[in-house]
């Protein structure tokens, strides 16, 4: 190979790392800053690169940049690669049994922090101390956000509906209940309908969020009236106030960690069941770090990843066709996805 092939490739490399990172973040300023580079500079490489594939790559829109359907094309072929190369390094020592070092970003609602969590966070810092770990308490289109621009490796949540780009692995399933205060008229009552509930004023997260919604579903579909006396953020505050008197409410199973001054019936006849799992971004390659991670978490999400991962191998990098999930046009309509 020539000195100026050599150059050549090392130049086209540094080009895909530029576009690739513009891509995620939409804007070159952001690519700029995580490279470690001067805004010029990013612009000059993409610039190259449009000019020797002959093409336009991106829409400029101000300061906002939006990929062209070549652009997209390109997206899904050289992101691999550019990933690829820049986890080298960790990759090569993981196959040895190495995770000596690195950062492992998680993605997280308050929920799944306070009650899913710990104990895998725990363990994960037991096995591997050396690895800094970094929640990012997020919901919704910022936790989306995070996930399409490669700032966290994966996000940890409940999803209802899955956006195409992304690849929604369930992994624990938890039951809708009521909580009563102690002494409450429906506490002994093993099974409960919406016309008992319907007398007693409810405690309920804001209006914004999927869980109102639900509930207020469940009692327009059986024509049933119900009133809200409270709006409060966060299980834990709702929680509290139940237990003090001031109306009840229907929570997910998942915040209820049995030292509660409350009462609980099961809901299933009239609320779904709820699931929490990985988010990961389609085409995405997961570092060691996250590869430790899921060991711990849900090893059989590991098996699934590889066998995408060999696909898009076998296809020279080209991503699969998308065929998980809806598509979601606004992503505030599941403010609270991964709470």
């Amino acid at each position: 190979m020539s000195d100026k092939e050599s150059f050549h490739r090392q130049n086209r490399l540094r080009q895909l790392r530029a576009f690739c990172h513009a891509a995620q973040t939409g804007s070159i300023s952001r690519a700029a800053e995580r490279l470690n580079l001067s805004q010029p500079s990013v612009s000059l490489q993409i610039q190259a690169l449009e000019k020797e594939l002959d093409t336009v790559l991106f829409e400029r829109r101000g300061p906002r940049i939006r990929l062209t359907p070549a652009g997209e094309m390109l997206h899904e072929m050289s992101l691999p690669l550019v990933d690829g190369m820049d986890r080298l390094g960790d990759d090569f020592k993981a196959r040895l049994g190495q995770v000596t070092s690195g950062t492992l970003n998680i993605a997280s609602g308050e929920s799944t922090l306070l009650y899913l969590l710990p104990d895998y966070i725990k363990e994960f810092g037991s096995r591997y101390p050396q690895i800094s770990v970094r929640l990012h308490n997020v919901t919704g289109r910022d936790g989306m956000g995070l996930l399409s621009r490669d700032e966290v490796d994966f996000a940890v949540g409940s999803m209802n509906e899955v956006p195409e780009d992304f690849i929604y692995y369930p992994i624990f399933t938890y039951e809708p209940r009521l909580i009563v205060p102690i002494g409450h008229p429906l506490e002994d009552k093993s099974k409960v309908s919406l016309e008992d509930i319907s007398p007693y004023g409810l405690i309920l997260p804001p209006q914004h969020l999927s869980t109102w919604r639900v509930v207020d579903n469940a009692f327009r579909q059986h024509n049933i009236p119900y009133e809200v006396t409270l709006e409060a953020g966060g299980w834990e505050v709702i929680k509290r106030y139940v237990e003090i008197g001031l109306g009840v409410s229907i929570v997910t199973s998942i915040c209820l960690r049995g030292y509660e001054k409350l009462g609980t019936i099961p809901m299933g006849g009239y609320f779904p069941k709820r699931t929490y799992g990985i988010v990961v971004r389609r085409g995405k390659f997961l570092s060691p770090q996250a590869k430790r991670f899921l060991e711990i978490m849900s090893p059989q999400i590991l098996d699934e990843q590889k066998n995408l991962d060999i696909s898009k191998s076998q296809a020279s990098g080209v991503l699969p066709p998308t065929s998980n999930g809806k598509f979601v046009k606004d992503l505030a309509e599941q403010e609270d996805a991964l709470l």
